[in-house]
C-alpha cells in the first residue's frame, strides 16, 4: 500500500515539475469555476434569474483560484526558495518613475474612449465616478497577479516567447472570467449580447495582459504588473457609464479594446516580442 501511495503520489508530483503551467491553468479553473458553481447552481437548477448580488459574490471566490494555484505550485516547485523569490517580486519598488506612470494607460483611454462616443453618439455614454469601485481593482489586482504574473507567466517564457505567452495567457484570463461576465459592467445582464460583449471584454484583456506582460519584462516586478492590473480593473469599475444599453456596453468595450491594441502594437514596435526595452528607463 504503500509502495502504491508513493508510486501515485511520485508521478503526481512528476506531472507538476513537467507542466507546472497545464497544473497551474487546471487547478485555477477547478477551483474558481467550482466555487462559482456552488453559487449559481440553486437559483439555475431551479431556472430562476440570477440577482446581481450573487453575481457580485462569484468576484471573491474566482480570486481564490489564481491565488491558491500559484502560491501552491510555486512552493511545489520552487520551494522556499520560490516562495522567497516571489515575495521578492513582489516588493520589488525601486523602479523607474517612467514605468509607473504607464500606469495611467487604463483610465486614460476609458476616459477619452466614452468622451469620444458621448459626443458623437449619445450622452449615455456619460462616464461615471463609482470611487467604490477603486477596491475592486486593488483586491482584484493584487490577488490574481500572484498567479498570473507571479507564476503562470514566468514558467511559460521557459518554452515559448514574450509575446506568444502574454497573447495566450491574456486569452485564457478572459475564458476564466465566464461564470462572472454577464455580471461585468453596468449593462446587466448583457442578454442577446452576451457574447458580443465576451468578445469586446476579451480582446480588451488580452491587450491589458500584452502591457503587463511588457511591464514585467522589463521591471522583474510583479508589483508594478499588480499595479497595472488594479489601474485597468479599477479604471473599467469607477468610469463605466452607468446608463448604457447592452449592445452600447458592447460596443464602447469594443472601441476601447481597439484603442488597447493600438498601444501594444507601439509597444511591439518599440520592444519586439520579446518585450524588453532597452532604454534609459530600464532598471
Amino acid at each position: 500500500m504503500n509502495s502504491t501511495g508513493t508510486d501515485i503520489s511520485g508521478r503526481r508530483d512528476n506531472f507538476v515539475r513537467r507542466d507546472p503551467v497545464a497544473t497551474f491553468f487546471l487547478l485555477t479553473f477547478a477551483i474558481s469555476w467550482t466555487g462559482a458553481l456552488a453559487v449559481l447552481a440553486p437559483k439555475l437548477l431551479r431556472g430562476e434569474a440570477v440577482p446581481k448580488l450573487f453575481g457580485l459574490l462569484i468576484f471573491p471566490i474566482l480570486l481564490l483560484g489564481p491565488l491558491i494555484a500559484g502560491t501552491v505550485l510555486t512552493w511545489l516547485v520552487g520551494g522556499r526558495v520560490g516562495l522567497l523569490d516571489l515575495l521578492l517580486r513582489m516588493r520589488r519598488v525601486r523602479i523607474h518613475v517612467g514605468w509607473y506612470a504607464t500606469l495611467l494607460i487604463p483610465p486614460l483611454l476609458v476616459l477619452s474612449t466614452l468622451w469620444s462616443f458621448k459626443t458623437a453618439v449619445s450622452p449615455s455614454f456619460a462616464s461615471n465616478l463609482f470611487l467604490h469601485g477603486l477596491l475592486f481593482g486593488l483586491v482584484a489586482g493584487f490577488i490574481e497577479e500572484i498567479g498570473w504574473t507571479g507564476f503562470a507567466f514566468p514558467m511559460m517564457l521557459r518554452k515559448h516567447s514574450a509575446m506568444w505567452s502574454a497573447l495566450s495567457l491574456g486569452l485564457i484570463w478572459g475564458i476564466w472570467h465566464i461564470p462572472a461576465v454577464d455580471y461585468l459592467g453596468t449593462a446587466t445582464p448583457h442578454g442577446s449580447f452576451w457574447f458580443d460583449y465576451f468578445l469586446a471584454f476579451t480582446a480588451a484583456m488580452m491587450a491589458i495582459r500584452v502591457l503587463i506582460a511588457w511591464l514585467y519584462q522589463n521591471t522583474q516586478s510583479v508589483l508594478l504588473a499588480q499595479m497595472m492590473h488594479a489601474s485597468s480593473t479599477a479604471s473599467l469599475v469607477v468610469l463605466s457609464p452607468a446608463r448604457v444599453s447592452a449592445s452600447q456596453e458592447a460596443l464602447w468595450y469594443g472601441a476601447y479594446a481597439l484603442v488597447l491594441w493600438i498601444v501594444v502594437a507601439v509597444v511591439i514596435k518599440v520592444s519586439g516580442m520579446d518585450l524588453r526595452r532597452r532604454s534609459a528607463l530600464q532598471i
